[in-house]
C-alpha cells in the first residue's frame, strides 16, 4: 500500500515479489510513501465523504487479510481504531522520537541517534579550536530521547530535553565552571520542543541566553531533517528484521489487534488499545539522567 493511509482510500497498492524487496536492508527513509492522512479528520486526499467508511469498503473490495500499519504514534492510534472496528490489523513501531508507549526502542531511533552522535563529535573540535560554546538542536517535539541518547554519547555537557524544566541561569554557572577548571569551550545538545517562551527555535534562543549570562562567544546548529535519512545502522536492519519476522507470525496465528514491542532483548507483542494515545517520555530516574548528574552534566 503506497503513500500510508492515503493509499487505503485511494487504492494505490502494488504487489511485492522476493525481487520488489533486494537490495532495501541499506536503504533509509520510506520505500513505500507516506502521507498526514487522518482518515478520522475532515480533509485530506479525499473530501465530502466517510473516510473510515471508504477504507473499510476498499479494504474488502481489495481482499486484504490484514493491513500491517509502520508507525509512530498517531499511526498507531488509528491502527487501533480501526482495529476496535473490526480490521485486522497488526501494527509495527517506527519513529526517530522513540516515544511510542510500550516497546523499549522503534526502529529509526538508533540511526537518528548515531547521526546526531557524530553531529556532534565534530562539533568537538570547531568549539574547542575557538573557545565557543556550540548549542546543537536535534528532533523531539514532546519526547527527548535522541537529545538524551547523543548528548551522553557524544559528550555534552549541557542536555535539555522537553520534559525536565531548565534554568538558565544554571546552565549559565555549568559553562563557566568548566572555564575556571580550564575547559574554554562546552557543548549543549537541546530537544527542539524544549520551552522557549515562544520566541524562538530552541537553538537560536539558548545560544543567545547563554552568550548573555556568560560573555563567552555562543553559536548554534539546527541539525533538522539530516536525522531521518541516510543508511540505518546494524542495530535498526537486526531491529526492524526482527519485528517484521514476528508480525508475520502474529498474521500466521491469527493474532490481530496488536503492537510489535522491544523488551529488553526480546521481541513479544501488546494489545493496540494499551498503547494508543499514550507517550513514552524521558524522566528524571531515567538511569542515563541519573548517571549524567553524576558525572556533571547539566540537565537544566
Amino acid at each position: 500500500i503506497h503513500s500510508g493511509l492515503q493509499g487505503l482510500l485511494t487504492k494505490d497498492i502494488e504487489s511485492f515479489t522476493d525481487k520488489s524487496l533486494s537490495g532495501l536492508l541499506n536503504q533509509g527513509g520510506t520505500m513505500l510513501g507516506t502521507s498526514r492522512e487522518k482518515p478520522f479528520k475532515k480533509g485530506g486526499v479525499v473530501s465530502d465523504v466517510d473516510k473510515p467508511a471508504l477504507i473499510l469498503q476498499n479494504i474488502q473490495e481489495m481482499g486484504l487479510d490484514c493491513v500491517v500499519c509502520i508507525g509512530g504514534n498517531g499511526t498507531q492510534k488509528t491502527a487501533a481504531k480501526f482495529a476496535a472496528m473490526g480490521v485486522n490489523i497488526v501494527s509495527v513501531p517506527k519513529t526517530i522520537d522513540n516515544d511510542i508507549w510500550g516497546t523499549d526502542i522503534s526502529f529509526g531511533f538508533d540511526s537518528a541517534v548515531s547521526i546526531a552522535t557524530d553531529a556532534i563529535d565534530r562539533l568537538h573540535s570547531t568549539a574547542s579550536s575557538h573557545k565557543r560554546v556550540m548549542v546543537i538542536e536535534v528532533m523531539g517535539h514532546k519526547a527527548g530521547w535522541i537529545a538524551l541518547y547523543s548528548g551522553m554519547a557524544g559528550g555534552g555537557d549541557v542536555i535539555l530535553v522537553p520534559e525536565i524544566p531548565y534554568n538558565i541561569k544554571n546552565i549559565g554557572n555549568t559553562i563557566l565552571e568548566r572555564l575556571k577548571k580550564g575547559k574554554p569551550y562546552s557543548i549543549v545538545v537541546v530537544a527542539e520542543g524544549i520551552l522557549t517562551d515562544g520566541r524562538k527555535r530552541a537553538a537560536e534562543y539558548i545560544a543567545q541566553e547563554i552568550e548573555y549570562e556568560t560573555g563567552i562567544e555562543t553559536r548554534e546548529t539546527v541539525l533538522g531533517y539530516i536525522q531521518r535519512g541516510g543508511s540505518p545502522t546494524p542495530f535498526d536492519r537486526n531491529l526492524s528484521t526482527r519485528m517484521g519476522g514476528h508480525a508475520t507470525e502474529l498474521i500466521a496465528n491469527g493474532q490481530f489487534g496488536r503492537m510489535i514491542a522491544l523488551k529488553g532483548d526480546d521481541i513479544s507483542s501488546i494489545p493496540l488499545e494499551e498503547v494508543a494515545g499514550k507517550l513514552k517520555l524521558v524522566t528524571e530516574d531515567h538511569d542515563l539522567v541519573i548517571q549524567g548528574r553524576r558525572m556533571g552534566i547539566c540537565f537544566g
